[in-house]
């Protein structure tokens, strides 16, 4: 007549259980609802408007010249680099030579480019009107 220890405990682990799974579904369900009862609307500021650009187009541009004259002249010098790299190594190796030239005309072009960059620059600057 008197349920037992196991019977109490599966009764309990039955109904923890089924805590859980209604815990799992009220909580999300509860901080939906706590957001949606106060409208973010209500603290918006409706003052001066927000001006994201913060330099003109000729300061931009500027900037951007000096990035890419940095990144073109970084590049080249790697190339450089392996291009020594790999004139040294060669060994007398004429496919290993060839190589090595190839980089060496990478790197001159990178650098032709980096002494170009402010002229492309100032070009794209009279096209955009700036």
């Amino acid at each position: 007549m008197f349920p037992t220890s196991w019977a109490r405990s599966r009764a309990l682990t039955i109904a923890l259980s089924t805590l859980r799974r209604v815990a799992r579904v009220a909580a999300p369900a509860a901080a939906a609802l706590g957001m949606l009862a106060v409208p973010a609307v209500a603290y918006g500021d409706a003052g001066e408007p927000v001006i994201l650009a913060v330099n003109d187009l000729p300061t931009v541009i500027a900037n951007l010249q000096a990035w890419v004259m940095g990144i073109l002249a970084a590049v080249a010098t790697l190339f450089l680099v392996l291009a020594g790299v790999y004139w040294a190594t060669a060994g007398g190796d004429p496919v290993q030579v060839d190589k090595a030239k190839g980089a060496l005309k990478n790197a001159l072009i990178g650098y032709g480019l980096a002494v170009l960059a402010p002229v492309l620059l100032r070009v794209v600057q009279g096209i955009v009107g700036g």
